[in-house]
C-alpha cells in the first residue's frame, strides 16, 4: 500500500531573497501565503535585487508583523521598519512585470546598503499589492519571482541530493509547501490538488537560476555550480532547467503540517 502524501514542511520569506521562515501552521489564499514576499531590496532605479547578485542576503533574517517587519543579521542591529515608514509610491519591476510599491523607508535603506556594501532600496508592496499574476490577471502577486506559491516533493529533493552526492537543504529552493509521501516528481503530473479544505492548480513548473547554488547557511555561492549543474543533467526543458511546481489557491482556508495532499487531476 502507497504511502499518503501529506504537507511535511510550510516556509514564507517575508522579504524577497531573505532567509525564510518555517511554520507549523497559516492561512492560505489567492496571493499565498501572509507576510510572504511583501517586502524586497531594489536597486536605487526601483529594479529588483535578489540573492543571485547579493548571496549574502540568505543571511539576513525578517520577522513580519501587522505593523511591519523586522530586519536582523549576524554581527548587526536588528532594525524594525514600520510599514508607515514607506510613504512615496515608486516604480519597481521584478522580472520584467512593472508595478507600484512604496519606498521611503529611510533606515531600512541606509540599514540594507550598508549591509550590502552598495546604494540599495528597502521596498513594500502596500497593505494591497498592486500587482497581478501576468497570465490569471484576477490573482494578486507580491514581490515573488511569477506566482503566489511554490510546491516542491521532499522525494524530489532527496532524488536530486542522492545525484548530487551531498544533502541539500529545502530552504535553498525556496518552496512554500513541501510534500512528503509521494515519488519523486510525482508533482510533474498533478494539475489540481487539495490540502485541508482548499483547492490548489498546479500552474506551471518553475524555472530555476544559479540562486540555487547559494548555501542558504553560509550565504556562499558552490564552487561545483552544485545542484544546478547536475539539475541540468536530468531536468532540462525548453523553458530551462526545472524543479518545483508553481500553484495557485482557488480557495482560501488554514493550512498545518502533517495535513493530506489529495490528488484531484
Amino acid at each position: 500500500m502507497s504511502t499518503p502524501a501529506v504537507l511535511s514542511a510550510l516556509y514564507r520569506y517575508p522579504v524577497k531573497s531573505m532567509r525564510g521562515q518555517s511554520l507549523n501552521e497559516s492561512p492560505v489564499g489567492p496571493q499565498g501565503l501572509p507576510f510572504d514576499r511583501d517586502w524586497m531590496v531594489a536597486a536605487p532605479d526601483g529594479h529588483f535585487v535578489t540573492g543571485r547578485g547579493h548571496p549574502q542576503l540568505v543571511l539576513v533574517s525578517a520577522t513580519p508583523s501587522e505593523a511591519g517587519v523586522t530586519i536582523s543579521a549576524p554581527g548587526r542591529e536588528a532594525l524594525f521598519v514600520p510599514n508607515e515608514a514607506f510613504g512615496e509610491p515608486v516604480d519597481t519591476t521584478v522580472w520584467g512585470d512593472r508595478f507600484p510599491a512604496w519606498q521611503g523607508a529611510a533606515a531600512a535603506d541606509a540599514w540594507i546598503s550598508d549591509y550590502l556594501g552598495t546604494p540599495r532600496r528597502f521596498l513594500w508592496t502596500g497593505a494591497q499589492t498592486a500587482r497581478r499574476v501576468k497570465v490569471e490577471p484576477a490573482v494578486p502577486l507580491s514581490f515573488a519571482d511569477g506566482f503566489p506559491l511554490l510546491l516542491i516533493g521532499q522525494a524530489s529533493l532527496d532524488d536530486l541530493s542522492a545525484r548530487v552526492g551531498r544533502p541539500l537543504a529545502m530552504e535553498r529552493f525556496r518552496p512554500n509547501l513541501v510534500v512528503g509521501g509521494a515519488a519523486a516528481f510525482a508533482e510533474d503530473g498533478w494539475t489540481r490538488i487539495r490540502i485541508g479544505g482548499v483547492g490548489f492548480r498546479i500552474a506551471k513548473p518553475c524555472e530555476r537560476c544559479v540562486f540555487t547554488t547559494v548555501d542558504p547557511h553560509s550565504g556562499r555561492k558552490s564552487d561545483d555550480q552544485e545542484p544546478l549543474r547536475t539539475l541540468a543533467t536530468y531536468r532540462k526543458t525548453p523553458a530551462g532547467v526545472i524543479f518545483g511546481q508553481n500553484v495557485i489557491a482557488e480557495g482560501s482556508g488554514t493550512l498545518r503540517v502533517g495535513m493530506a495532499v489529495e490528488v484531484l487531476e
